[in-house]
């Protein structure tokens, strides 16, 4: 009986981890559990910091293909170009490094060095795509685009038209605060909004987004991270969702919120209008709280509006790809290199 393909994938520590929820790892355990699901024998190592990075490229046998995430591959630069010529390196880019204004010229260094010895890149956007093209760290040859699936869900109506919600680690990058500002605009009562993701990473942003939304006297909740039933409700529960980023790749919570058919106002940066293609959403431009203010107050104030894209999300989620389609796309890359 013939052995189906074989890859080593190279994940930061915590891809499982319900307290570790990030876009990142819900699409690095999709592709590790959907290529196993096709038949490929998938040597899954989570690596907590450059040196176990470096130790698993380095004790991989000649030829092996390698699966490295993109976050994984920053830390390690010098092993994947002394490991390259003997190694089949593929490079998953879930974000653009240098696109983020706050980046360090060692983390953008270390970003070009990695793509540079890849055999392929995988990117989760056409964004992403067309990003590495014009910053000239990939040819557009060596690129796949595979966008993160969804899993449909059935979703009822919310209680409330002015239940809001976002999503997403607390971060300079993802704009909470311009949410947050956006919010304090707000000439209409009784809204809502609970604002879900980790505290941990960027601690003093962190500080200054809960001291703020102590200002709004209950009507902002920061959740923390929700494990799934949780996330799960938090979507049941509103009827907009809000992703005010600086900077993103694509957003796996309009993804999420797609698939059960929510409305997103979303910032025009960067993959999010693709996200957003069909329908079902407005776009304002990023960092602008009076644009996000006013386009909340349209959604709050606008019945027909508010139907509208309603209509448009249910019918833009039929077209979304599935968690299969994304493997597949995976797959097809790993193959060629």
């Amino acid at each position: 009986m013939t052995s189906g393909p074989s890859v080593r994938f190279l994940a930061p520590e915590g891809v499982d981890d319900p307290r570790r929820v990030s876009g990142g790892n819900v699409y690095d355990r999709h592709i590790r559990d959907g290529l196993a699901a096709r038949g490929w024998t998938v040597e899954a190592l989570e690596v907590a910091d450059a040196g176990e990075a470096a130790s698993a490229l380095r004790g991989a046998d000649d030829d092996t293909l390698v699966l490295v995430d993109g976050l994984v591959a920053g830390w390690v630069p010098a092993a994947l170009e002394e490991e390259a010529s003997r190694l089949r390196l593929v490079m998953l880019a879930h974000m653009v490094v240098a696109a983020f204004p706050d980046a360090t010229a060692a983390a953008v260094d270390a970003e070009r060095r990695a793509l540079g010895v890849a055999r392929a890149v995988i990117v989760t956007s056409r964004w992403t795509a067309g990003e590495l093209v014009r910053r000239g760290l990939t040819d557009p040859s060596r690129i796949t685009v595979a966008v993160p699936g969804v899993q449909h869900v059935d979703a009822g109506a919310p209680a409330s038209d002015k239940a809001l919600l976002c999503v997403g680690v607390l971060a300079p990058h993802k704009g909470q605060d311009t949410l947050l500002d956006a919010l304090a605009r707000l000439r209409t009562p009784d809204w809502t909004c609970a604002i879900v993701g980790s505290s941990e990473p960027f601690p003093r942003f962190a500080a200054a987004i809960a001291e703020h939304a102590a200002a709004f006297d209950g009507r902002v909740q920061l959740t923390g991270v929700l494990d799934e039933d949780g996330l799960a409700a938090a979507y049941d529960r509103s009827a907009l969702l809000i992703a005010p980023s600086r900077v993103e790749s694509w957003g796996m919570a309009i993804a999420d919120a797609r698939a059960r058919g929510i409305p997103v106002v979303g910032s025009e940066a960067g993959g999010i209008p693709d996200a957003l293609a069909g329908g079902g959403g407005l776009l304002v431009r990023p960092d602008d709280p009076a644009a996000l203010a006013d386009a909340l107050e349209k959604w709050m104030s606008d019945p027909p509006l508010r139907a509208r894209l309603r209509r448009e999300a249910v019918v833009a989620r039929t077209s979304l790809p599935t968690w299969s389609d994304t493997v597949a796309d995976v797959a097809r890359a790993l193959e060629a290199a």
